[in-house]
């Protein structure tokens, strides 16, 4: 079971979602959009967007920092354990609780405004489904483990295991010993690249590189007035202008 859960999957979820953007890219590229619905309602949306966005890109850079850097090369810059646990903890706290804040809004914006209800997909359920799962187990795993217990020191254990993935030496046996609501918010985290191709979630992949070099769009008047030119006159004017 340990080796199906934390060797199988974690390269099954890569190679779905390794191929699954590619397969969407070629297939689908009209598809790879946010399909935004702010012309529907833009009061709410206002609200939740900035809260989730921001938070997620604080929870992004700090899984980032906590799984892929070493504790070693933290050490190695002075920073002591004491105080990378207290800015993990407080930062990784308020962006959890900031993301799952604005997803809450998101969620209920597209639940009870009729135009957005209408324009939501299955895939769109099933997105906003398996992201609150694993934020909402992300987040309980930090207060369990490091604020209402003793703490938990996950660089020894889940970051060491993330990064034999990549090594293509994984060893199981750091994932069988962690608590149980950060092995399942691996899992949940598993889930979410797997169905990530698939979904809206595609666009945070894309960057608008292009704009940088696109040409100016020309417009013109329907009619070819030019602006500040002269009214057209009503009724018969002479042939002769």
């Amino acid at each position: 079971m340990n080796v199906l859960l934390w060797v199988v999957a974690p390269y099954v979820a890569i190679t779905v979602f390794v191929l699954g953007h590619v397969w969407r890219y070629r297939y689908d590229k009209f598809g790879w959009t946010t399909r935004s619905s702010q012309m529907y309602e833009s009061r709410l949306l206002r609200i939740g967007s900035p809260l989730f966005h921001f938070g997620i890109l604080v929870v992004a850079l700090g899984h980032v920092g906590g799984l892929v850097i070493p504790k070693s090369w933290t050490e190695a810059l002075g920073v002591s354990e004491e105080l990378y646990h207290l800015a993990a903890v407080v930062l990784g706290t308020v962006a959890g609780v900031s993301t799952l804040a604005g997803l809450a809004i998101l969620i209920y914006r597209r639940r009870t405004v009729g135009p957005v209800f209408t324009a939501t997909t299955r895939n769109d359920k099933l997105m906003y489904a398996v992201l609150a799962l694993t934020i909402v187990l992300g987040l309980a795993a930090t207060v369990a483990a490091n604020i209402v217990g003793g703490g938990y020191d996950y660089r020894t254990t889940i970051s060491p295991w993330f990064r034999s993935i990549f090594y293509f030496q994984p060893d199981p046996a750091l994932m069988a010993g962690a608590p149980i609501l950060f092995q399942l918010h691996a899992l949940s985290a598993l889930l979410l690249f797997s169905v990530w191709p698939f979904t809206r979630l595609v666009h945070m992949l894309t960057a608008p590189v292009g704009y940088l070099t696109r040409p100016y769009v020309v417009y013109r008047s329907r009619d070819g007035q030019r602006p500040g030119s002269r009214a057209p006159r009503r009724g018969w004017e002479s042939s002769s202008r």
